[in-house]
């Protein structure tokens, strides 16, 4: 059971910082909260547990906008924003019906 527990949190965990539509809307105690240009209605949380494991991430930072975009972070790139350096990304470039094809610029700390 243990082992299928893992694959659960895993799967999980894919379906909040993967491709998947939506994204957390308020950070844990312990995530830190990237601020996005051009903001309407993007979330980008690395969270206490990626920055734990200090693996690279790519977070779907969705939130409440009508469209994906993505922000790929490296290993180093996740360990620096868990230490407390500026760590600034371009999103992924995309389509919006209301915004047009578009990208965001998303920084830590």
């Amino acid at each position: 059971m243990a082992l299928f527990a893992g694959v659960a949190i895993a799967v999980s965990g894919c379906d909040d910082n993967g491709s998947t539509p939506g994204s957390p809307t308020a950070p844990s105690s312990g995530d830190r909260t990237g601020s996005v240009s051009a903001n309407h209605g993007h979330v980008a949380i690395v969270t206490s547990v990626q920055l734990t494991a200090g693996s690279g991430v790519v977070l779907n930072i969705r939130g409440q906008a009508d469209h994906l975009h993505t922000v790929e972070l490296s290993a180093t790139e996740v360990i620096q924003i868990r230490d407390g350096q500026r760590v600034s990304k371009q999103s992924s470039t995309d389509p919006s019906p209301s915004a047009g094809t578009h990208l965001h610029t998303v920084t830590f700390n």
